[in-house]
């Protein structure tokens, strides 16, 4: 009795492992990634946002309209010139892929940085850092300054700018904020 009850166990182990191997719990779909690989061996790869209908959330010291409704930024002098947004991140082929946020900070101009982190599920997650002032045919560049997962042995650089639609109307986004990354890998450690 005692050897069937041990056997009903270790069975029970063994179909469950195989039932969860070839029926998983999470069959969660990724979408595949639109690399370009560089001359220099690194890749390259763009990402949009589409300004409004992809922000998330917004905060900022002195905002009229919050979004989401109800979200009180906190009233401290510390957080003067500070402004957080979250935002859904699509790939070239505007399918949602991840999310991102983007920190502004500074209270001069000249002294104001960006950092994004851009969350790729199945992917990693990328920190980026870069100054407010745009480079004179209006791009931004900023650093990869860390990564995890596919990202964590990759340095390069990012550009960003802002594309303003061509029409307006109500279905049609106001422009896209647009993200270019170019990534090479480091030898480990390296960094």
């Amino acid at each position: 009795m005692f050897k069937s009850l041990i056997a009903g166990f270790f069975l029970g182990i063994v179909v469950t492992a195989a039932a969860l191997y070839y029926v998983p719990a999470v069959d969660q779909h990724r979408e595949r990634s639109l690399v370009a690989v560089m001359p220099n061996g690194g890749n390259t790869e763009t990402f949009h946002v589409n300004v409004p209908f992809d922000r998330i959330m917004m905060g900022a010291s002195g905002q009229r309209t919050a979004l989401p409704a109800g979200l009180e930024w906190p009233d401290d002098e510390k957080l003067e010139g500070i402004s957080a947004e979250l935002f859904k991140v699509r790939n070239s082929d505007d399918a949602v892929i991840g999310v991102a946020s983007r920190i502004e900070a500074g209270s001069h101009e000249a002294d104001r940085i960006i950092e994004w982190v851009l969350h790729l599920p199945a992917r990693g997650s990328v920190y980026l850092s870069m100054r407010s002032e745009a480079a004179g045919d209006g791009y931004r560049v900023g650093q990869l300054r860390a990564g995890t997962r596919e990202f964590q042995n990759k340095t390069g650089k990012v550009t960003e700018r802002w594309i303003a639609a061509e029409a307006e109307s109500p279905d049609t986004p106001a422009g896209q904020i647009e993200l270019v990354t170019a990534f090479i890998a480091t030898a480990e450690g390296s960094r």
